[in-house]
């Protein structure tokens, strides 16, 4: 019987421009929680265990050992980095394979990315820690700015070679500018 090898959607590649960085990074098991209506209380209680609490809108709240809880939608997050603990109140599913999660670096990252997002993601109107969903052109993802110049983009597997391409160009563009 043959043995499946799972890989990455781009196989873990990498490229610099100048001074700008994009890679493909694992970013750990992917879990959606979606909560139940009225049950929050249950669900903060579990991931109080975590250290991390419900994230409000547009945020990322970090906890112990790498753990993240990204904002997703109303009600929604991605618990990014660990395993999820038993969370009852909430609808889990794993992500893992569906996402791809690409991290941009470089001190003009906020000009790439504004070239394919229809945001501000200059320091002061998107500041470190926060987290979107928007679209990417014509694709959907989650953005968070990790750091002042890193941003970290999920989009969908499926859309990793389109979106890789796509900011391609646009650090391209942007150091062509000088």
């Amino acid at each position: 019987m043959p043995e499946l090898i799972a890989k990455t959607a781009l196989d873990g590649r990498a490229v610099t421009h100048g001074a700008l960085r994009l890679a493909e990074v694992d970013a750990g098991p992917i879990t959606s929680i979606a909560l139940f209506p009225g049950q929050q209380d249950a669900a903060t209680l579990a991931l109080a265990a975590m250290g991390l609490g419900f994230p409000a809108p547009n945020s990322v709240v970090a906890g112990a050992n790498g753990a993240r809880l990204v904002w997703t939608g109303r009600d929604q997050a991605f618990l990014i980095g660990a395993s999820v603990p038993d969370i009852s109140g909430a609808a889990v599913t794993d992500q893992s394979g569906g996402w791809t999660c690409l991290s941009l670096t470089g001190p003009k990252v906020a000009d790439v990315l504004m070239r394919l997002v229809p945001l501000d993601l200059r320091v002061p109107a998107f500041p470190v820690g926060r987290a979107v969903r928007a679209g990417l052109n014509h694709m959907n993802m989650v953005l968070i700015r990790s750091a002042e110049d890193s941003f970290e983009i999920m989009v969908f597997r499926s859309m990793a070679r389109t979106a890789w391409h796509e900011i391609e160009a646009a650090m391209s563009a942007v150091l062509a500018r000088g």
